[in-house]
């Protein structure tokens, strides 16, 4: 009796594909949710045929679908059509002219809802405990949502009352201040995180996620103080592709709820969110008489542009400009 000839390897499947490209080229995991999900939707859309048959005729009609029946943003529409250029030139290797055709949807410039330092403080009142502290951050620092939520304590130099932004947008380094108000409440914070750490010290669950798979080239620093979380969730969690169960950083949803219910129980007519805090921030420091490009470098954007959208939110313009009304 011979033995039967041993099978070919399947293929993986499309979407696997897609994950391994993405995480091959060091794409975030929330990317790669996105980029993923997209896909499928798009897959489904047609009736579950193989992009590998589809095009430009395609990939219009499904961007075309999510603006006029699922009446999304253009910014979201942008983020599909992303997915859908990763698959095909990453993914399945195909370059042709189309793809450099498909029109982006126009995305409006809008101008950022700014809070008075009187509705910060009010909004700022009504929150207590880490959601307060990390507010207070968000507001003293310039900082990102995801920005604050990451942080980790090796990132923070009490001495020299800074904070070293690791991996923001764009994948770039910033330092910013750490507000001297922040240091005794931080320092406190962080006495109650380390018997947490502790605690998980003892159960054999301090590893943290480390980028840049430096956990293969220093084996023993994910469980180290330095690299914890700052502002980590309330219970374990399994990594979705490590599959390891270890305590990750806060979910940032808890942030935005908490900040949302300050807002409205202080009586601030606006619809601010945590990120208003960062538009505060910049607003605050050029009334203050900053200049731009110190304002610049402290949110970390690329092109003083970005940063000058801040000038035409001041009631008196960028050159102090007083309306004739108050003249008269």
């Amino acid at each position: 009796m011979t033995d039967p000839s041993p099978q070919s390897p399947q293929a993986p499947k499309l979407l696997d594909q897609v994950r391994d490209r993405l995480r091959l080229k060091h794409y975030s995991i929330r990317t790669e949710t996105q980029y993923v999900q997209w896909v499928r939707r798009f897959i489904l859309f047609h009736g579950k045929r193989h992009p590998g048959n589809m095009g430009a005729t395609e990939v219009e009609a499904f961007l075309t679908h999510l603006a006029v029946e699922g009446r999304v943003a253009a910014a979201t529409q942008n983020q599909a059509l992303s997915a859908l250029l990763f698959l095909y030139r990453e993914v399945l290797k195909v370059d042709l002219p189309w793809l450099d055709k498909v029109v982006r949807a126009k995305t409006p410039r809008r101008l950022p809802v700014v809070l008075t330092r009187q509705e910060v403080t009010a909004v700022l009142d009504g929150m207590s405990a880490v959601h307060g502290l990390m507010a207070r951050l968000l507001y003293g620092t310039g900082m990102r949502l995801m920005e604050c939520v990451r942080l980790r304590v090796k990132d923070v130099d009490v001495g020299r009352a800074e904070i070293v932004v690791r991996d923001g947008k764009g994948a770039k380094d910033r330092i910013t201040m750490l507000p001297q108000t922040l240091i005794a409440p931080l320092q406190a914070h962080l006495q109650t995180r380390r018997a947490l750490y502790e605690a998980d010290n003892l159960q054999g669950k301090a590893g943290v996620y480390l980028p840049d798979a430096l956990d293969r080239k220093y084996p023993n620093a994910a469980s180290e103080w330095a690299w914890q979380y700052i502002f980590p969730s309330g219970s374990y969690s399994v990594d979705p592709r490590s599959g390891v169960e270890r305590r990750h950083h806060i979910d940032e949803k808890l942030l935005q709820r908490a900040v949302k219910r300050a807002v409205q129980a202080s009586g601030v007519a606006k619809l601010a969110t945590p990120h208003t805090f960062r538009h505060s921030f910049a607003t605050h420091l050029l009334q203050s008489g900053y200049d731009i490009r110190t304002v610049q470098e402290l949110l970390g954007h690329a092109d003083v542009a970005t940063t000058m959208i801040y000038t035409h939110v001041l009631n008196k313009g960028g050159r102090g400009v007083v309306s004739p009304l108050d003249a008269i």
